[in-house]
């Protein structure tokens, strides 16, 4: 296939593109690199076209999809991070609602036939009694939440009126290899292992007992590649959780990695609780998680 990742110097982008490079697809990689939280982009394929343009500008997003010729759009691209969407929700509406419709505009008009949306689990919010299922109503806390739950909202859209191939996924807690580790809103295992590996306090927030659906960067690789090839038609316009179905809390995450611990002041806006249930995506995808949290974690720890 010929595929654009946006995000793709990112934390999950970066994991797709080389995965389908290595695997003998045409990529094209689009990310400005203003995500906060990563230390480093990683442009690290010689054979994968960059591109630094920015989503919300529906111009470049023409004409790249004018120059271009894909077959499947991979939208990894966002003001991904809760709390800093608390302090600008302006930045956060340009960049997860409108960025994605100038994709879906700039794909429908280029024929462009299928678009796979990363979406947040944070969409269940805290009305919703885990496990999490796709047909729960939405409990948006925050101007993340908001925003991608919206563009969720378009992805069905443009597959009901314009019959574009939209699969959407609710990504639970990724974590992996190129994880963001810096500032203290970056993914708590990423932070942990550095704060381990630097010799300093893990810091908890709160009590430590919110429990969360730790997923695989591997895995949610796979759940990509397995929309972008699917032959069935019931798939389209839907939502899938990526999630492993199991659940740890930061407090078990922290004893797990071992070390001293402290602990800081609660978040506002954030669910106690994430737990998938990912029997639809079994179903439809015949995906399955593969990577076991706690083997990843002995296996990485400083």
């Amino acid at each position: 296939m010929r595929a654009l990742v946006t995000g793709g110097a990112g934390f999950i982008g970066s994991n797709l593109v080389d995965y389908l490079y290595d695997n003998g697809h045409d990529v094209v990689a689009l990310d400005n690199e203003s995500a906060e939280s990563n230390e480093k982009f990683y442009w690290k394929k010689r054979g994968v076209k960059n591109q630094g343009d920015d989503i919300t500008n529906l111009d470049c997003m023409k004409s790249l999809f004018n120059r271009e010729s894909f077959d499947v759009v991979f939208h990894l691209a966002a003001e991904s991070r809760i709390q800093p969407t608390l302090e600008n929700p302006v930045k956060a509406c340009k960049t997860n609602f409108l960025g994605t419709c100038n994709l879906l505009q700039a794909a429908r008009e280029a024929g462009t036939k299928r678009f796979v949306y990363s979406s947040t689990s944070s969409a269940y919010g805290l009305k919703n009694e885990p496990p999490l299922t796709e047909d729960m109503p939405n409990d948006c806390l925050n101007p993340y939440s908001v925003t991608k739950v919206a563009a969720e909202d378009l992805c069905k859209m443009y597959h009901s009126l314009f019959g574009m191939e939209t699969v959407i996924f609710r990504y639970f807690n990724v974590y992996g290899e190129r994880q963001p580790l810096r500032g203290q809103y970056a993914p708590v295992v990423g932070i942990f292992l550095r704060q381990k590996g630097d010799g300093e306090p893990m810091t908890i927030v709160g009590d430590g007992l919110q429990r969360r659906d730790f997923t695989h960067v591997k895995d949610v690789v796979k759940a990509n590649i397995l929309a972008a090839t699917s032959t069935d038609k019931e798939l389209f316009g839907e939502i899938l959780n990526v999630g492993t179905g199991r659940n740890h809390s930061v407090k078990e995450l922290a004893d797990l990695i071992g070390g001293e611990q402290k602990h800081i002041d609660s978040r506002p806006a954030e669910a106690a609780v994430t737990l998938a249930d990912n029997s639809k995506i079994k179903r439809l995808l015949g995906w399955e998680p593969e990577v076991v949290f706690e083997d990843w974690i002995a296996n990485n720890n400083v």
